[in-house]
């Protein structure tokens, strides 16, 4: 009788701290090796990389610049089938096809006592299997090219469909199409309703697909949430075009599963042969480009792919490889916007604001980096380097004077937040309640438990926490009940509108009025006019910030304007910035 141990492959395996990097040169100098088991230090199998999974992560858009200096205990999969030496080989094909099937066809780790021998793979199996098991062996053969769960063509026949199809294209002189989809709100579905019913969304939305297509067309589900259609025989791009706006309509109505009501819809990004290459891989790319696109733009929709994307994409990245040298380099500084408090007549604090100062492009705008920053995973560096620079910053200002840093709600994903907190405050020696920390409605959105944790272990501190951006949210007014925040923050839209929007007025008078009845210091963000000033002064308004009073300047030059507690004493001291100057800020006080 055959076991495991008659098919298992001896293989070396990584270890879980081995780099990204290391693993890619290995699959690179190893053309043949499809999966690399990981284990730790007592040769106990604690995960598995495949080769296909691995590339596909290196492969796409800043992955390799992502991963590389990554251990590989962050790209494994963490559960990987594991069996025994001993395991009979036909109870386990039978088992494994029932429960482990994709697991089966990118391999297996074979143990002996616990601890690593070598891999299984369905090649092994299909070579030690007899006539007796022709069944499993025929299963076996299928998993190589369909997806259990949908029963579609997988990635690898997709590639041979569309790779045959460009032939006979080639041929017949037609166009041909690739679409590229994604399920949009498919991951919150699968976290709130669990897996079963995100595998029967799967299935329901591969069923839904194969209706969408003509007989021939080719539909394939490529991984997680994302599916491929090759369509073939066009005269024109209006086919391609009347097939995306059904499958973007056929993935907008509402998915019934197990009596919930679940709505998600669909993304597409298009590519055309011949016009935009006649290679499987550059059209699948071209695809997936529009689809970045399309999900950019709003999602729910589809978008065909236009030169000027790649164009955009090669300056993103150049933008990128620019933002990793930045931070090594000190590219990067801190201005500072003041905050003035309306009854002290006084500034009360300073938000910090991360400038980048590039050696070509000048100045680049946060608006374009920061987003880039939390995409790439470089948020994490760069909100420690801001705390640390500018807790040392704000520890020689006058005591009564608070520093304001933003943090990302990428940055809740670290669970040494609080740590690192700490540690700038020791190493600078600026005390906590000097300390506020904005975040936005974002970070109670994500993880709320967890965050919300951190949130209290911060305050505990005796840091202070701001709601920033107040009342653009959904739930902003429910937050404030299940945190103490010490101070909200009212956006600056409706600071713009107070003087001609009673809604605007009246919102801000009810914020405030909320404000003062919790023991809650409020303060209005953009103020720009003196009208806007004496508006806000009037419904007791206490503290604001904009560029009225100053823009946001570097730290040599706030720590000269901190040096004067009030405008009057400071225009003594010396020439300043025309908003500090401002005549009407003087009168504001009569």
């Amino acid at each position: 009788m055959f076991t495991l141990r008659d098919t298992v492959s001896s293989l070396a395996p990584a270890r879980q701290d081995d780099l990204g990097k290391t693993l890619y040169e290995r699959f690179r100098e190893e053309p043949d090796t499809l999966i690399v088991p990981v284990v730790d230090a007592d040769q106990r199998p604690i995960g598995i990389v495949e080769r296909n999974a691995f590339f596909l992560r290196m492969a796409a858009e800043y992955g390799r610049a992502l991963y590389a200096n990554r251990p590989i205990s962050t790209l494994m999969d963490s559960q990987p089938l594991i069996v025994d030496a001993d395991t009979e080989l036909e109870e386990f094909t039978t088992d494994s096809l029932s429960y482990r099937a994709s697991d089966l066809l990118r391999g297996f780790i074979v143990t002996e006592r616990d601890r690593y021998l070598g891999v299984g793979t369905v090649l092994a199996l299909l070579q030690a299997s007899n006539e007796t098991n022709r069944r499993g062996v025929a299963q076996i053969a299928r998993l190589a090219h369909y997806d259990p769960l949908t029963d579609l063509p997988n990635r690898v026949l997709f590639q041979k469909s569309l790779t045959e199809a460009l032939a006979r294209r080639a041929r017949k002189g037609d166009q041909l199409a690739v679409h590229f989809i994604d399920l949009d709100r498919f991951k919150t579905v699968n976290d709130t309703l669990g897996h079963p019913l995100g595998d029967a969304l799967l299935r329901e939305a591969a069923e839904r697909l194969r209706r969408c297509v003509r007989e021939g067309d080719t539909v394939a589900r490529l991984g997680g949430d994302e599916f491929a259609v090759v369509q073939t025989g066009l005269e024109g791009l209006d086919g391609a075009t009347r097939l995306a706006g059904r499958i973007v309509t056929a993935m907008a109505a509402p998915f019934d599963l197990a009596g919930h009501q679940v709505v998600i819809g669909a993304s597409v990004g298009v590519s055309a042969a011949p016009f935009d290459g006649e290679d499987a891989d550059e059209l699948l790319k071209k695809a997936d480009m529009a689809l970045y696109r399309a999900k950019g733009e709003g999602r729910g929709a589809f978008r065909f792919f236009e030169q000027a994307m790649d164009e955009q994409l090669q300056a993103r990245r150049a933008l990128e490889l620019d933002l990793r040298r930045a931070l090594q380099d000190g590219e990067f500084e801190l201005y500072y916007q003041p905050l003035y408090h309306l009854g002290d007549e006084r500034v009360t604090g300073c938000e910090a604001l991360l400038r980048w100062n590039h050696p070509e492009r000048g100045m680049v705008s946060p608006a374009d980096f920061i987003p880039l920053a939390e995409e790439i995973g470089l948020i994490g560096p760069l909100g420690d380097w801001v705390l640390r620079h500018a807790c040392a910053e704000a520890a020689r200002w006058p005591d009564h004077v608070r520093l304001a840093v933003n943090l990302s709600p990428a940055q809740f994903r670290d669970r040494r937040l609080v740590a690192t907190v700490v540690s700038a405050l020791a190493v600078s020696g600026l005390p906590a309640h000097r300390l506020e920390l904005e975040i936005t409605e974002s970070v109670l959105l994500q993880d709320n438990a967890a965050n919300m944790t951190m949130l209290h272990d911060l305050k505990a501190l005796g840091v202070r926490i701001s709601m920033d951006d107040f009342g653009t949210g959904y739930s902003s007014l429910s937050y404030l009940r299940s945190f103490p925040f010490d101070k909200i923050k009212i956006d600056q839209t409706f600071v713009r509108d107070i003087l001609h929007d009673s809604d605007a007025q009246a919102i801000i008078k009810a914020v405030l009025d909320l404000g003062a009845s919790m023991g809650v210091v409020t303060t209005a963000e953009g103020v720009e006019t003196q009208a806007q000033l004496d508006a806000l002064r009037g419904q007791g308004c206490p503290e604001i910030q904009g560029y009225f009073i100053s823009r946001p300047a570097p730290a040599a030059e706030i720590a000269r304007m901190l040096g004067v507690e009030t405008f009057s004493q400071r225009e003594k001291a010396g020439p300043a910035p025309q908003a500090w100057e401002d005549e009407g800020l003087q009168r504001s006080r009569a």
